[in-house]
């Protein structure tokens, strides 16, 4: 019994710390996809 609940334990632990990295990855792609856009727009506001 006790094996069943350390396994499920640590099953929630992973999808917790896999969905984690995965909304970590996703802001830090907003935030790139922001500043190139912004650099983008520097860029073209020079010529």
């Amino acid at each position: 019994m006790a094996d069943n609940f350390l396994e499920k334990q640590y099953a929630e632990y992973e999808a917790r710390k896999a969905a984690q990295a995965q909304a970590k990855r996703k802001a830090w792609q907003k935030k790139m996809k922001e500043y190139q856009a912004r650099l983008a727009a520097e860029k073209s506001e020079k010529k």
